[in-house]
């Protein structure tokens, strides 16, 4: 993971533009790139036919009450193996660096950085219907354990108790700086802050749907608990306790998470999770945009609704437009800090292939004073 003075090197968002199609493989990306009526128009109409036939409803009811499983199922396959490092993390999200220089410039901001790393890998990874944008280079973080069989009911039953005993007393009391990352995974983000924050004020809590992945975090050897604290959590569960209470933290963090949610419970989400932060405190996103390549590599039949899709491991994702964004996180009361849509061409310069990807990312603040 490099160093967010490393990071704050990188070319920012819009400065790799590509001016010369004869120079195309010349780079692992190009950023903010145009797209033309032609690749708009067949972008479109891809998304029209694979969204042509519907799941039906009783398929769409089965997904949601096994969501829980599919995840578990995802992170006893993956473990680490799926998701890379985060190289982009501390240039786009530098709140979560030591020195949290938060970017107050709204859309004219640095947005999405130049992520080139030396082996010319620079697509990602796209494996049954998850694509991921972190490159293929770089350390990737020690998960020394995977889950017991049987253990994952017991840590939720653990997590349960641990909740609810908290009362007045909670995980994180003393510190002055709380960041909350919701779906934590296998720990990609959390670990990257512990690693690279020692602000002795921090603490850092994380949770996810999957106990699995929750089991992996705490097994992880940069475990640390008395800087971090990782629970499950259901967020569609609005009795679900959260360890902290309403306006106690500076940062939650939402990357690639709020797409994998029924569109119709999003907005109680945004809502519940808003009421968590201090007044100033912020919302980081980074997740799916509309005609991603994902999106398009989906087949008849793997549609639920507009835009959301059910993949090949029965895991959900949705495809967001930045206007849908900013309606969920306005609705919360947030005010927008930054809300950027990048349209980048990645290439792997081996292979001579190139991947159109679209992504949106997302500030929001918690008004400092009460709005009229």
């Amino acid at each position: 993971m490099a160093a967010p003075s490393e990071a704050r090197e990188r070319r920012p968002f819009g400065r790799r533009l590509l001016t010369d199609p004869a120079r195309l493989f010349q780079h692992n990306a190009w950023d903010n790139v145009e797209w033309s009526e032609e690749q708009e128009a067949s972008a479109r109409s891809k998304v029209q036919e694979n969204s042509s036939q519907l799941l039906p409803q009783d398929k769409q009811e089965e997904y949601e009450v096994n969501a829980k499983k599919y995840w578990d199922d995802f992170y006893k396959i993956h473990e680490n193996g799926f998701f890379k490092d985060r190289h982009w993390l501390f240039t786009e999200f530098p709140e979560l660096a030591p020195n949290r220089s938060s970017s107050q410039n709204g859309d004219s901001g640095s947005g999405f950085s130049n992520t080139e790393e030396s082996n010319n890998e620079g697509l990602g990874s796209c494996e049954n219907g998850h694509c991921s944008l972190e490159t293929r280079t770089g350390s990737q973080l020690n998960l020394i354990k995977s889950p017991p069989r049987g253990h994952t009911e017991e840590l939720a039953a653990q997590n349960d108790s641990e909740l609810s005993q908290n009362g007045g007393d909670y995980p994180g009391l003393a510190a002055s700086y709380r960041i909350l990352e919701v779906g934590c995974g296998a720990g990609n983000t959390v670990f990257p802050i512990l690693q690279t924050n020692n602000d002795p004020g921090l603490f850092v809590y994380c949770c996810d749907f999957s106990t699995t992945a929750v089991h992996l975090v705490q097994n992880n050897a940069e475990y640390d608990a008395s800087r971090c604290f990782a629970f499950v959590h259901d967020l569609c569960n609005d009795q679900s306790p959260f360890p902290m209470p309403e306006e106690s933290l500076d940062i939650v963090i939402l990357i690639f998470v709020l797409s994998a949610i029924l569109p119709e419970k999003m907005q109680c989400i945004v809502t519940r999770l808003s009421r968590l932060l201090k007044p100033g405190g912020m919302i980081l996103l980074r997740d799916y945009g509309r005609y991603d390549l994902a999106q398009l590599r989906f087949k008849k039949g793997q549609c639920l609704s507009d835009n959301f899709y059910v993949r090949g491991d029965g895991t959900r994702v949705y495809f967001f437009t930045q206007d849908e964004l900013d309606h969920l996180f306005t609705t919360a009361g947030l005010e927008k800090i930054q809300n950027l849509v990048d349209r980048r061409l990645q290439v792997n310069r081996g292979k001579q292939m190139t991947m159109y990807r679209v992504w949106i990312q997302c500030k929001y603040c918690k008004p400092t004073t009460l709005q009229p």
